[in-house]
């Protein structure tokens, strides 16, 4: 894996962190964890619910283990604050486990970056609310989000 630099850069502005988000939201609706643990430092530190991961081989294996039991994972991410090298971020994701259950789930995250645009720290909270099939508002083909698509505060959430 590369330290490449990932534009845009703190300190941010409410432009470059909507950026930052949207390229977060896009990177974790490939489901693919070796492209989403690029966006990270080497030493990146995680709590994500109650499980902790220390740096990019321990979030690759985190995601693999998240995308493999939470399918048709769908996410939206919207910003919530910003200041210097830091972003809150509020998010919903929708997806079902391997029974059909489907889930829609929300939470917050905050996030600090390094000089570089790697995030170095990342504290995600979140709830999961089980939902009917029939009340999915994420209906996009599994991938990047259209632009067109509504975002959270557009649906309600």
């Amino acid at each position: 894996m590369t330290d490449a630099a990932r534009p845009p850069f703190p300190p941010f502005t409410r432009e470059t962190a909507i950026e930052k988000v949207r390229l977060a939201e896009d990177g974790w609706n490939s489901r693919d964890p070796e492209k989403v643990a690029l966006a990270y430092t080497v030493d990146s530190r995680w709590r994500n619910r109650a499980e902790f991961a220390t740096g990019r081989a321990e979030i690759v294996a985190f995601l693999t283990r998240k995308w493999a039991r939470e399918l048709d994972y769908r996410l939206i991410k919207e910003l919530w604050a910003f200041d210097g090298n830091r972003i809150a971020v509020r998010f919903a994701y929708e997806s079902h486990d391997d029974s059909g259950n489907w889930f829609r789930s929300y939470g917050n995250e905050n996030w600090e970056f390094d000089d570089n645009g790697l995030m170095r720290l990342r504290y995600a909270c979140i709830n999961d609310l089980p939902i009917e099939e029939s009340e999915r508002l994420y209906h996009w083909p599994l991938g990047r989000r259209p632009d067109d698509h509504p975002g959270l505060s557009d649906l309600g959430l």
